[in-house]
């Protein structure tokens, strides 16, 4: 009896150890944690999370829906979430968009590609993993990955008066082209994760356009309108995610007197009035003065820079009572004189300007570096590329900024 007790308590023994393997491969605690990590909000005039304050430092990777289409380059978007992560950066953004072009997501109005859009999904599922949210744009100003340019030429070819690419933001056509284009996007549900995209607190926001540009309106009006009528569209449909334009921050007639801050040029937009736009959550800026200032020495491009962050800065806390989130910047190795110390010391400037604006209580809420490759991507090189993995010292730099920004963000929750 003694011994069939001890055979029975040691076969329990064996059947409880299973049972447990079976129920770890099961319940998986990550990924459960991971889903738990809710929406990205606004609570006053900054960034929260589960209502601490999120402040963040990030990276633009564009090209990762394209690649990710194809199942055998997927490790490339891997190794960058991995390494990004590694470095402390919390949020990506990316395209939502590929229109008319080779590889497209939208071959035509309406029209879309699944083995690219599984490319997304790919993209969505792996940035969770990572713990990485996501800010998604729709459209293009450029006729890069079609763009703005593309859905003015769907119009002409089937038929429709369209004068210039501006029609984008007034045609009733190509307007209708669009809006089906960010419902098609915001209701997809993934195929990875089984997660509507609406549904997904992975992803932090949708941006309307990469840099908007109207040359037919340099007062802005015209981009205004266009924004008011989206922004109220795509939360019609979502009322969950975040919602930003994606401008670079040029000013126009709304404040003449800032236009000073302007590269000595306007693009169409105004920074004040369609940040006004009670439907937009934050604001954005781009900063290139390297390509805007060409002709200018480094001092002068530097003063720049520090002028153009100092008055959004400023803008985005007095005037539009928003977060401020510096969406695109950089050091280009084909600047003159150009070295990796030099891009080091650049964006360390950056970063220390960040931290300081959000430190004494402004409402920059982070940075997003363009832009971060793996390895073995010289195709996507423009550059302003880092491959983490291959660049200490810029990684190191990168760091050095997560570290400051997650810890201010538990210094301001502990102070409140």
């Amino acid at each position: 009896m003694a011994s069939f007790n001890k055979i029975t308590c040691v076969l329990a023994l064996l059947l409880l150890s299973l049972a447990l393997v079976c129920k770890a491969r099961v319940f998986d605690p990550v990924k459960y944690s991971r889903n738990r990590r809710g929406f990205v909000s606004i609570k006053g005039s900054h960034f929260a999370l589960k209502g601490s304050p999120f402040l963040f430092n990030g990276f633009n990777s564009y090209w990762m829906m394209t690649v990710a289409a194809d199942p055998n380059m997927r490790h490339q978007v891997t190794e960058v979430f991995r390494d990004a992560s590694a470095a402390g950066m919390s949020v990506c953004r990316t395209w939502a968009f590929a229109d008319g072009s080779s590889n497209a997501l939208q071959l035509s109005p309406g029209t879309y590609d699944e083995r690219v859009f599984q490319g997304l999904d790919f993209v969505i599922s792996e940035a969770k993993r990572f713990k990485i949210y996501l800010i998604l744009s729709f459209v293009n100003n450029y006729k890069d990955y079609g763009g703005r340019p593309q859905y003015a030429q769907w119009a002409r070819n089937a038929g429709v008066q369209v004068n210039n690419n501006d029609d984008f933001y007034t045609h009733p056509v190509v307007k209708g082209y669009y809006r089906n284009h960010v419902q098609r996007v915001i209701s997809r549900i993934n195929t990875i994760t089984k997660v509507a995209y609406k549904d997904d607190s992975t992803i932090m926001a949708w941006e309307l356009m990469n840099e908007p540009r109207c040359d037919v309106d340099y007062s802005g009006r015209t981009v205004n309108g266009w924004v008011q009528e989206m922004a109220s569209f795509v939360k019609s449909i979502d009322r969950k995610h975040l919602l930003t334009i994606g401008m670079e921050g040029f000013y126009g007639d709304a404040m003449p007197e800032k236009k000073q801050f302007n590269p000595g040029y306007q693009v169409g937009t105004d920074f004040i009035s369609n940040h006004l736009i009670r439907e937009i959550d934050f604001a954005t800026i781009h900063a290139y003065p390297d390509i805007w200032l060409a002709n200018q020495n480094e001092d002068a491009q530097m003063a720049f820079m520090g002028k153009w962050m100092q008055s959004h800065t400023a803008d985005a806390q007095a005037i539009l009572k928003k977060p401020l989130v510096i969406a695109e910047f950089g050091k280009s190795n084909k600047d003159p004189g150009f070295s990796l110390n030099s891009r080091d010391l650049y964006m360390n400037a950056v970063y220390t300007n960040i931290y300081k604006f959000a430190r004494n209580g402004g409402t920059l809420g982070g940075s997003l570096v363009w832009q971060v490759l793996a390895q073995g991507m010289q195709q996507y090189g423009d550059g302003y590329e880092i491959v983490l993995s291959e660049n200490p010292t810029t990684d190191n730099v990168i760091s050095r900024q997560s570290h400051a920004m997650t810890t201010l963000s538990h210094l301001v929750s502990t102070n409140n």
